[in-house]
Parts: C-alpha cells; sequence; structure tokens
C-alpha cells in the first residue's frame, strides 16, 4: 500500500482516510478555503485504455475539496462537524497518464450558511521536479 506523504501542512481528516493514503497523496499547502495536493499516477490507477481512471481523478479533486472545505484543526464544540458535497460536476479536457505527476489545487469561490462554492482545478505533469503544471487541455 501507498503511503500519504505528509512532508507539508496535515489535516486532522487524514488520520483515517485510507483512499487517500492508498492513493499516494501529498498535502503541499492547506489553508481556510484552499488545498493544494499532489499524487503520481500508477499503473493500478489506470482504465482499460491506459489512461487515468476517471474515478482516481474524482477522487483526486475529491480529497482536495475535503481539505478545503473542513478546517485543519476544529472549533471548540465543532470537532463533530464536518462538510461533504451535496453535489458535484466533472469535467475532463484531458487525459493523464502513468508517472505523471498530479496537482490538484482547491479554491472556495463563495460560501452563504452552510453552503458553499469550490473550484478544484487537475494539472498533470510528467515526472519531471521542473516541470511546471499546466492545466487539462492546455499545451
Amino acid at each position: 500500500m501507498a503511503e500519504t506523504t505528509l512532508s507539508g501542512p496535515t489535516h486532522q481528516i487524514l488520520e483515517n482516510d485510507y483512499a487517500s493514503e492508498w492513493m499516494g497523496i501529498e498535502v503541499l499547502a492547506i489553508s481556510d478555503g484552499h488545498a493544494t495536493i499532489r499524487m503520481t499516477l500508477r499503473q493500478e490507477m489506470l482504465n482499460g485504455f491506459g489512461m487515468a481512471h476517471g474515478g482516481m481523478i474524482f477522487a483526486f479533486g475529491d480529497t482536495a475539496f475535503a481539505l478545503a472545505c473542513n478546517p485543519a484543526v476544529q472549533a471548540p464544540g465543532e470537532e463533530n462537524s464536518i462538510t461533504v458535497a451535496s453535489g458535484v460536476d466533472i469535467n475532463f479536457l484531458k487525459p493523464a497518464f502513468r508517472g505523471q505527476v498530479l496537482t490538484a489545487v482547491a479554491d472556495r469561490r463563495s460560501s452563504a450558511g452552510r453552503s458553499g462554492l469550490y473550484d478544484i482545478q487537475i494539472f498533470a505533469t510528467d515526472a519531471q521536479p521542473d516541470a511546471a503544471p499546466s492545466p487539462a487541455g492546455q499545451p
């Protein structure tokens, strides 16, 4: 099983998040309403066409969302309060392949009461440390 890399900021929801652990997610940044995470696509994350399975991309983005919309440290009295998605829309613009590094950036765009709107963008790069991520669908 892959391990969750916690070289950067940590979040309490990752303590028992076995899916994120299996995916090998690394947390790069967390703040109120924001999260940036990274993972490398492995063979067992691919579909029958040899590209990233859509469910893997979705699960990766869902982890970024969860980190952005749930405080890393709960306020007193809110320890059992969690935020989950009530609806999701996803657009796949370009495939990703084995060995590519995915980066997800989640940002809160709006919030009102118990509802919020979050934008999660996922970028793919080759497994080269100097490569800058480009948005899916961009050269």
